[in-house]
């Protein structure tokens, strides 16, 4: 790979990944839509450049850059959070989009489109999650997941390009959201506020982010195309243990309450990822552990 697309460069794997991609060499198209503030935390590097293009403009958008691209990742996505994750209307564009996107990456002469998947298209599993464990959806940012990796996939077949769908877990990181469970916690206890958690007894799969874009750069080398990759670290632990090592980093002389919020109806109580699959055929492996992660966030 010589030169690879992003959408979503600012989120927490695109982040990693830019900045994973232009530390090897590689140059980098960023595709982002215009007047977004997060535009100001994309990497500044000779071998990266932006180009404005909005989620609903990439079915036009043409190749006027003068280069042949390798590899196009697509990462954006509207309503990942929130109110948003269960809009059928928006997730259904969600799906256009990825196909939108697909034909964009042939404009661009990319041999390999590389979607990011969720472990929302499984919906709620007491198993190690593989390529080929059942799925059952239980939202529209799942059901619409799920459609965008299958879709994708016969389209790319259609118009003779590789294609590849990463299924991903709960990736953590420098660029996360606030809202997520890792970033919210960090802020509280900075602030010396009481987190307000449940039990915390779900058996939760956590990544670093530069491991998941080491990952993702060796699926655009090595992966195979038309397979489903599922991204974790491979292990759970309980989410009171992970609260508890960002606690003892964080803010020791802070209380935390676990068991003041119930647990939501569809809660997911088992998150783990069989990366058998990804380590075959990449030779990947993760390497930073979850205390390290942390204090990358903080070093940040």
């Amino acid at each position: 790979m010589k030169r690879a697309i992003i959408t979503g460069a600012t989120g927490v794997i695109g982040t990693a990944l830019l900045k994973e991609l232009a530390g090897s060499g590689i140059e980098v198209l960023v595709l982002a839509r215009e007047g977004s503030k997060r535009n100001l935390d994309i990497l500044k590097h000779p071998l990266v450049q932006l180009k404005y293009c909005s989620l609903n403009q990439l079915e036009n958008i043409e190749n006027g850059t003068g280069k042949t691209y390798d590899v196009f990742y697509h990462f954006a996505w509207e309503g990942t959070t929130g109110e948003g994750r269960n809009d059928m209307y928006m997730q259904n564009r969600n799906v256009k989009y990825a196909l939108d996107a697909v034909g964009a990456a042939k404009r661009f002469g990319c041999r390999l489109f590389v979607g990011a998947g969720s472990q929302a298209e499984y919906g709620r599993a007491e198993e190690k999650l593989r390529a080929d464990t059942s799925v059952f959806p239980e939202m529209g940012y799942g059901y619409a997941k799920l459609c965008a990796g299958q879709m994708t996939r016969e389209y790319a077949g259609q118009i003779g390009i590789e294609h590849i769908w990463v299924r991903i877990l709960s990736v953590y990181g420098p660029g996360d959201g606030a809202q997520s469970m890792i970033m919210s916690v960090i802020k509280g206890l900075k602030g010396g506020q009481i987190p307000h958690l449940t039990k915390g007894e779900q058996m939760w799969d956590y990544l670093y982010s530069g491991d998941a874009a080491k990952a993702f750069k060796l699926l655009g080398d090595r992966g195979i195309d038309r397979k489903v990759y599922v991204m974790g670290s491979g292990t759970a632990r309980p989410i009171a243990d992970y609260i508890k090592i960002i606690h003892e980093i964080v803010n020791p002389t802070c209380n935390i309450v676990f068991g003041d919020i119930s647990y939501s109806k569809k809660q997911v109580m088992y998150l783990c990822a069989d990366v058998s699959e990804l380590q075959k055929d990449t030779g990947w492996e993760p390497m930073v552990d979850f205390e390290e992660g942390i204090h990358r966030i903080l070093e940040e």
